[in-house]
């Protein structure tokens, strides 16, 4: 019989990929989106106790490194009397071919999804990258089923935009 820990931790393996994709939407830099999975994948494995067995461990993954970001974001507020101002720090090195080593199309993917407000990247994020339902994503970011779909909505059609095609596709 399998030991529940070794399942937990090979699921969590699992996750790995799509929690890193995750960890970058929100962050927009790879060193960071590094750093924020890592922390998600320590805190996981030092709360599996809560964990509910029957329950999807993407969402729970998710919500512990949406809460992570949101306490760094927190965090670099208060210091943002001797930091450079948010604006800099998201021009900083990305440049798309040298940073994340992709094509020109993704490169240009990944600025107009750093364009797009916080809220709208999130959405994105959960349900076109990462396949959460409208209601499960509604649930992890606390907010009505409304909300999330006009932040979809809104979102897709910035991403539309960037691209020069019109919304009424």
């Amino acid at each position: 019989m399998m030991d529940p820990r070794d399942e937990f931790a090979d699921a969590l393996c699992a996750m790995l990929p799509r929690l890193r994709r995750f960890a970058f939407a929100l962050s927009r830099h790879p060193a960071d989106a590094d750093d924020l999975a890592a922390l998600a994948v320590e805190r996981a494995l030092r709360s599996r106790a809560q964990f509910v067995s029957g329950t999807r461990l993407d969402s729970w993954l998710f919500r512990i490194a949406r809460n992570l970001w949101i306490d760094e974001a927190r965090s670099r507020q208060r210091r943002a009397a001797w930091e450079a101002p948010p604006e800099a720090g998201e021009q900083q090195g990305f440049d798309g071919a040298a940073d994340i080593e992709r094509s020109a199309e993704l490169a240009q993917v990944m600025r107009a999804m750093s364009a797009l407000p916080d809220e709208q990247r999130e959405v994105i994020a959960l349900i076109m990258i990462e396949g959460l339902g409208y209601r499960e994503t509604a649930e992890l970011l606390g907010q009505p089923i409304g909300t999330v779909s006009s932040r979809l909505v809104r979102g897709r059609n910035a991403l539309l935009a960037a691209f020069g095609r019109g919304t009424d596709q």
